[in-house]
């Protein structure tokens, strides 16, 4: 589909290196948009912004480590300086690192929780000014957080990590309460099962052989899916908020 509504929109895309990011990022930018991409591995974000410009779209990279308030901070200087204000945030960056939680792998929760939950907070900190401001001008303004089916539905051994998009979906409910008012939408999108490299970083020979076989018996979702949603999110008329989001492949139950 197209979207037409994107092409006046400042956009910062987290997690832009990959994935749902990368996918948005190319999306947002195909409909007009100005896209900031936020991620670590700079030849990653380097490569999409120039394959974006090649296509006519127009593109930043950013190097930026969520999990750093400075790193945060000083990526949002840079696209101040470089596009202005933005008045789109895509929350996306995150990663999937279960085990049993007797393992106490304290390693990885707080790498989960830095980067799925405070992470995406330092994000909203840099941007809300911006997109408070926005909307004050009578322009559409979006928060988008990209959460999991894990938020709600239990899976054995992802205890933690459901815990992070739990809090991230709780925290987009609490946000609509603050920002609502302020004509700013939040909105959260739980994805389902969805061929990225979030599987990638599993450490677990089971777990991963689990997810394997999951991938295997259904046909997943693919990260232009979740994109596509989330381009059709941002599009609506500014009055209408699509608050929470559900997407699986049809055959996930």
């Amino acid at each position: 589909m197209s979207y037409p509504a994107l092409a006046t929109r400042t956009a910062v895309v987290t997690g832009a290196a990959s994935g749902m990011g990368a996918a948005t990022a190319r999306l947002l930018a195909a409909g007009g948009a100005r896209v900031a991409l936020l991620a670590r591995r700079t030849d990653r974000i380097e490569a999409l912004a120039a394959e974006i410009a090649a296509a006519g779209g127009h593109a930043l990279a950013v190097t930026a480590d969520i999990t750093d308030q400075d790193s945060v901070d000083a990526a949002a200087a840079a696209v101040h300086d470089a596009y202005g204000p933005a008045d789109l945030v895509v929350n996306n960056a995150g990663v999937m690192l279960p085990n049993p939680l007797a393992d106490g792998r304290i390693d990885e929760w707080t790498r989960m929780i830095d980067t799925n939950l405070t992470g995406a907070l330092r994000v909203i900190r840099a941007f809300t000014a911006d997109l408070t401001a926005a909307a004050a001008d009578g322009r559409t303004a979006d928060l988008v957080n990209v959460s999991s089916i894990g938020a709600h539905v239990v899976f054995p051994d992802y205890a933690v990590y459901g815990a992070t998009k739990a809090a991230l979906t709780q925290l987009s409910t609490a946000l609509r309460a603050e920002l609502g008012p302020r004509d700013v939408r939040v909105s959260a999108v739980e994805p389902g099962l969805t061929d990225t490299e979030l599987g990638g970083h599993i450490d677990n020979p089971a777990l991963r052989e689990q997810l394997g076989g999951m991938f295997a018996a259904i046909p997943a979702l693919t990260a232009e899916d979740v994109a596509d949603l989330i381009a059709y999110t941002v599009s609506r008329p500014r009055h209408v908020n699509l608050r929470h989001q559900v997407v699986l492949p049809t055959r996930q139950a």
